[in-house]
């Protein structure tokens, strides 16, 4: 009787055993099958912002926008397997040719499967929304209209070339963006124009497309743009959704606003590839007081705002199949 009481404890002994060993293979197989997603690194970032700011307004035809070309050039053949230049002479609404360059990094080269990351390089040659004549002449050092979308492209391209991720990417930074007026149309997002009626590869089709642009202020609030919602509705809900999840709700809210032409509307009309825009604009209080203005500098870009979107956006790269 003893016996068979021993051989019974056995056996629930055994039985516990392989249960536990079991859950801990389903445990592991779990987070196994989860995707590791690097982190994004605000202080790198930062000091890619900086080092854009530090040349100066990157206006075209300017020593600090040649500069700066050289600069993103040769820090993405850093990280990239495939740099382009894509040099293009643009026309600006007021005659002035500008001497363009649209700046493409790829990796993972070999895989259809793509996306595609973008914002602008250059900055606005003058001051529109400073009330003092005299102020409205300079240009915009664009620390937030532009070097923080690129910073933060910077900064995945590190992150990529650390750690390889299973789809391709393809990182462009547009130029002659904001040389435009309000009053002619077309006459904003040049680069971006040409580039969508000149590929720079043949039949490239990526599966969609994510705009960055101000997407370092202090105070930032990313809404969902009509563009976006029209031409790319599933890709703007799950950006927006697995923000929320990230626990920035408070950054990406979940609120509609207007048509805003910005370089993801010519990439949509132009190109047929679906992209959405990550911008900070709302309907109440409109673009970031320091939008077209003296004090778009490094002293009002926060790290926490860059982390938030380089988080986001390094999920969004690693958690697709």
């Amino acid at each position: 009787m003893e016996r068979k009481k021993n051989m019974k404890k056995s056996y629930y002994i055994l039985f516990i055993a392989c249960l536990l060993v079991s859950c801990a293979d389903n445990k592991a197989s779990k987070t196994a099958d989860k995707p590791s997603v690097p982190m994004f690194n605000a202080d790198s970032c930062f000091s890619y912002v900086m080092a854009q700011t530090e040349l100066g307004a990157r206006v075209p035809n300017t020593q600090s926008h040649r500069q700066c070309a050289d600069y993103l050039s040769e820090k993405l053949r850093m990280y990239a397997d495939t740099v382009i230049v894509q040099e293009c002479l643009l026309k600006a609404y007021n005659g002035n040719m500008l001497q363009s360059k649209n700046i493409i990094a790829s990796f993972n080269t070999v895989t259809k499967n793509r996306l595609m990351l973008c914002a602008h390089w250059d900055s606005r040659p003058f001051c529109d929304e400073e009330t003092d004549p005299i102020k409205q002449k300079s240009p915009v050092i664009g620390a937030n209209d532009g070097a923080s979308g690129v910073a933060v492209l910077l900064e995945l391209a590190r992150i990529i070339d650390s750690v390889p991720c299973n789809i391709g990417v393809d990182i462009i930074l547009f130029d002659a963006e904001d040389y435009g007026v309000s009053e002619v149309e077309g006459s904003f997002c040049l680069g971006s124009q040409y580039w969508a009626k000149n590929l720079h590869e043949i039949n490239y089709n990526p599966k969609y497309g994510i705009l960055l642009d101000m997407v370092g202020d202090k105070s930032a609030i990313f809404c969902k743009d009509a563009v976006s919602a029209h031409f790319a509705p599933d890709v703007q809900n799950k950006i927006w959704k697995r923000a929320a999840e990230l626990g920035y709700s408070n950054l990406f809210v979940d609120k509609a606003v207007g048509e805003l032409i910005d370089d993801h509307y010519y990439i949509n009309i132009i190109a047929g590839i679906p992209c959405i825009d990550i911008i900070h604009y709302d309907s109440e209080t409109g673009f970031p007081d320091t939008w077209h203005t003296n004090d778009d500098v490094i002293d009002n870009i926060s790290k926490s705002t860059l982390k938030a979107v380089g988080t986001v956006l390094t999920t969004i790269i690693y958690e697709e199949k």
